[in-house]
């Protein structure tokens, strides 16, 4: 990991760990971090047990309806969620596996991460990434994803 990365995760911690999170700004930086085009965050509604947008980068505006509010279970995120690890595409474009819903493909990203916000085995969410070409995650990226979202969780339960 370079220096850069370092900074920049150091940068990540530090703006989730204030009073009032730019989750937007923070989405960005997270994008940044993995050198990806498009992010996605959703927090969990207990209530409803659906996952929620709170904060999107890089998503086509017509499709963010269908990103709204997503079931435990359904899609990236969804399946991410409902397994407590990571979910990965080398390329969401041609996969046929069923785990991507159709809308999915219509952000025109290939290489994409999900990965669940847990706690202490609780979670609290999603947090997605993804890249405009086919991609691999390394388990290094996979790891640091999944170090990023307990961080976010120790800050959204307060």
């Amino acid at each position: 990991m370079s220096l850069t990365n370092t900074a920049l995760l150091d940068e990540i911690y530090k703006a989730i760990n204030v009073d009032e999170p730019i989750w937007d700004k923070i989405l960005k930086d997270i994008i940044s971090y993995f050198d990806c085009s498009t992010g996605t965050l959703h927090f969990l509604e207990e209530e409803s047990g659906l996952l929620k947008l709170k904060s999107q980068v890089g998503i086509p505006p017509f499709l963010i309806p269908k990103l709204e509010t997503i079931p435990i279970g359904k899609g990236m995120a969804g399946i991410a969620a409902e397994r407590k690890q990571p979910v990965e595409m080398c390329n969401l474009q041609t996969d046929n596996s069923g785990v991507a819903r159709p809308a999915a493909k219509e952000t025109k990203v290939e290489g994409s991460l999900a990965a669940p916000l847990l706690l202490n085995g609780k979670l609290y969410g999603t947090l997605g990434v993804a890249k405009p070409t086919s991609y691999d995650f390394t388990e290094d990226e996979k790891n640091a994803i999944m170090a990023i979202g307990e961080v976010i969780c120790k800050k959204i339960m307060g």
